[in-house]
């Protein structure tokens, strides 16, 4: 048994299938077979169970999984060791986080940790989607979700709160929303999944009711959504950091505001995965953001206060 099959089982295992594996090893999918089959002849036992679309590990599988797991870890550890002797902090952090909160919260704080350590390079992808960190081999995922996937390291980074709100103009011509049966027929402004109905969850202690929304204005570009709540073409339902400014200088008026709104879930989290190995420069930021949402949070409840 040699360490590179051994690793080579470990990337199998965490990319989920043998087509996704090749492709983060640059391999061809024949040639990862022929290795994995190699390996399992050399070691007298199946290794993994293959499906139609996922590799699954057996016993012996799951053990060599974690010896060559650790022993990856520490190739890799090794390797920044020796990479960054007597140099300042540096590496690479690929980072994936929501179109909205990067754009209008994060923005300045990725600016910040820039600042601060000039040799990390932040790669930062601006999009929505929660699927496999393996997919773009991104490190680290902010993400707004009812619940954070079990396979997946989950810090918590704070609550996410939804107004219903629309411009002073708009109210006066049209008036508020004060049921949420009325979301129904008022021109809503919102973000939403391609191919997914749009669901609106309203919480009032006990008491839950779901509305179907029918938005006339959609985006997941989230100051776009601003400047058309502004421009009073309906009433926004978006995360309040979004409006929070204009909410406080009475540019635009919040309504339903007994009501606590959910989209896309209540939470932020920040997640990465759990056996992939942690350069200094991804624990680092990992820190600094953590210490970020923790000051932001502070300063909500000051201001709430």
């Amino acid at each position: 048994m040699d360490l590179g099959s051994l690793t080579l089982l470990v990337d199998i295992l965490d990319a989920g299938n043998l087509s996704q594996a090749a492709r983060k090893l640059k391999m061809t999918r024949a040639n990862v077979s022929y290795h994995l089959s190699q390996l399992e002849k050399s070691v007298g036992a199946q290794l993994v169970r293959r499906t139609t679309r996922r590799v699954e590990p057996t016993e012996v599988g799951l053990r060599l999984y974690r010896h060559g797991l650790s022993i990856q870890n520490e190739l890799l550890a090794a390797r920044e060791t020796v990479a960054t002797l007597g140099q300042g902090l540096q590496g690479r952090v690929r980072l994936s986080v929501p179109s909205g909160y990067g754009q209008m919260v994060m923005s300045d704080w990725l600016i910040d940790f820039k600042r601060l350590y000039p040799a990390i390079v932040l790669d930062v992808l601006f999009e929505n989607r929660v699927d496999d960190l393996l997919r773009d081999e991104v490190d680290i995922a902010i993400r707004v979700i009812p619940e954070p996937p079990p396979t997946l390291v989950a810090r918590e980074l704070g609550a996410v709160r939804y107004v219903a709100c629309a411009s002073r103009d708009y109210a006066r011509a049209h008036g508020l929303p004060t049921a949420l049966a009325q979301l129904r027929s008022t021109p809503v402004i919102t973000s939403g999944v391609v191919g997914r109905e749009l669901r609106l969850r309203a919480y009032q202690g006990e008491l839950r009711e779901d509305v179907t929304l029918e938005p006339t204005l959609i985006s997941e570009h989230f100051p776009f959504l601003r400047e058309a709540i502004l421009a009073g073409l309906g009433v926004g339902i978006v995360p309040d950091y979004v409006v929070g400014d204009a909410v406080r200088t009475g540019e635009i008026l919040t309504a339903l505001d007994d009501w606590r709104l959910s989209i896309f879930g209540t939470q932020m989290f920040m997640l990465y995965m759990p056996n992939r190995y942690q350069t200094r420069a991804a624990r680092t930021f990992i820190d600094f953001v953590l210490a970020k949402a923790q000051a932001a949070r502070g300063q909500e409840l000051l201001a709430a206060a």
